[in-house]
């Protein structure tokens, strides 16, 4: 391998390496119509102590919502729960799927 390819290769993979390290979420697809209201779920009593309650929420299938119910979560050391959300985006609504972000 030549100098400036090896060069090029760790750039790139630094980048690579760079961008799997934050927690910056990606946000999901581009629906064209708001999701419908939250569906009632009853969380019920946890499993085990201390586990966390991981709402449910709307996934877009392409063609039309589907409702993705809720669960119970064994806690993530150092992460707290960020739950979904659809955000207003232009004509239409993004998923930012909820996810586990580092605390602090």
């Amino acid at each position: 391998m030549r100098f400036r390819d090896s060069v090029l290769t760790g750039l790139t993979l630094s980048a690579v390496l760079a961008a799997c390290a934050t927690n910056a979420p990606t946000p999901g697809v581009l629906a064209p119509m708001a999701p419908p209201a939250a569906e009632p779920e009853n969380a019920g009593s946890p499993p085990a102590a201390g586990d966390v309650w991981i709402a449910g929420s709307y996934t877009w299938t392409g063609t039309h919502y589907a409702w993705e119910h809720g669960r119970w979560e064994a806690p993530r050391p150092g992460y707290h729960y960020v739950p979904h959300t659809w955000v207003r985006e232009g004509d239409g609504w993004r998923d930012h799927g909820g996810r586990w972000e580092k605390a602090g």
